[in-house]
């Protein structure tokens, strides 16, 4: 008997794993495992459409997990509780990681395969993400245009309105880098937010000192971290160009936009830029 065999039948019928439940099981309560298996609807009978959809709402998931650590850190920024915010940070470079690897069920579509159910989905694009653009917002990378698309939808609309006008997660952490004695430059800590960030040569004056100083300093620590899930963030972005390009080279996007040159265009733009200046001015 294999061992599989061998687990399977010392479940005894007073086993609590073998007894019905009554009406759902606790495990379905709390994950909403048959409500999630419910949402995959796909439109043809092409092969990959599904592994395509399962992956797109996978990806959604891990956003929402990473927005939400995103906020716990600025939050904790804000109070200025170093030690919380970057646990918030590390499980969102967990997440960001599990991410990437979400493209692997389509990183190798081919054009036939990748037109086998591309018209089904018309213009639909994952550049429409709400969730993601939550994302770019933390990150600082505002875009009155973005949010406006998304003005026909009022709750959508609202919560996106709530993230452009906040302070953005980097811009939390120079705050509380001015409260620890560095000195961020007022027209820094004073911008406005609904800008979208661009790097500052006094910023790059900041991370330099941290970088030239104590080697085990936490704000060298908190200074490679945020760098992590920086690089993190891009090569995601760079996948996603890998991706198209290989299932459709360059034609236009779904919804209208240039395609790869686009996501090349959006891979180049850097997170948290000073950090990687200052690794120049050293």
């Amino acid at each position: 008997m294999t061992d599989r065999a061998s687990a399977i039948a010392e479940l005894s019928t007073d086993d609590p794993l073998t007894q019905p439940f009554q009406g759902s099981s606790p495990y379905d309560e709390y994950v909403r495992a048959t409500l999630l298996n419910t949402l995959q609807e796909p439109l043809t009978d092409a092969a990959d459409e599904m592994g395509f959809l399962v992956t797109t709402q996978v990806m959604e998931l891990w956003f929402t997990l990473i927005v939400h650590e995103w906020r716990a850190a600025r939050e904790s920024f804000r109070a200025d509780e170093l030690d919380t915010a970057m646990d918030a940070l590390l499980r969102s470079r967990r997440g960001l990681q599990a991410l990437n690897s979400s493209w692997a069920p389509i990183a190798a579509l081919t054009p036939v395969q990748f037109n086998g159910f591309r018209a089904a989905f018309g213009k639909a694009s994952g550049f429409q993400s709400a969730m993601q653009r939550h994302m770019e917002f933390l990150i600082g990378q505002k875009s009155t245009a973005l949010l406006r698309a998304h003005s026909g939808d009022p709750d959508v609309h609202k919560g996106l309105s709530e993230a452009h006008e906040e302070p953005s997660l980097y811009d939390e952490v120079l705050r509380f880098l001015h409260r620890q004695g560095l000195p961020v430059p007022e027209h820094v800590l004073t911008r406005d937010v609904t800008e979208p960030y661009s790097s500052d040569p006094g910023v790059v004056e900041v991370w330099r000192q941290v970088y030239a100083g104590d080697q085990r300093h936490p704000l060298l620590r908190l200074g490679e971290l945020l760098t992590d899930v920086a690089e993190t963030i891009t090569r995601w972005r760079l996948d996603h160009v890998m991706v198209v390009r290989r299932a459709m080279g360059s034609k236009p996007g779904s919804a209208g936009s240039a395609g790869v040159k686009y996501l090349e265009k959006r891979a180049a733009i850097p997170v948290f830029p000073e950090l990687w200046e200052a690794r120049g001015a050293m």
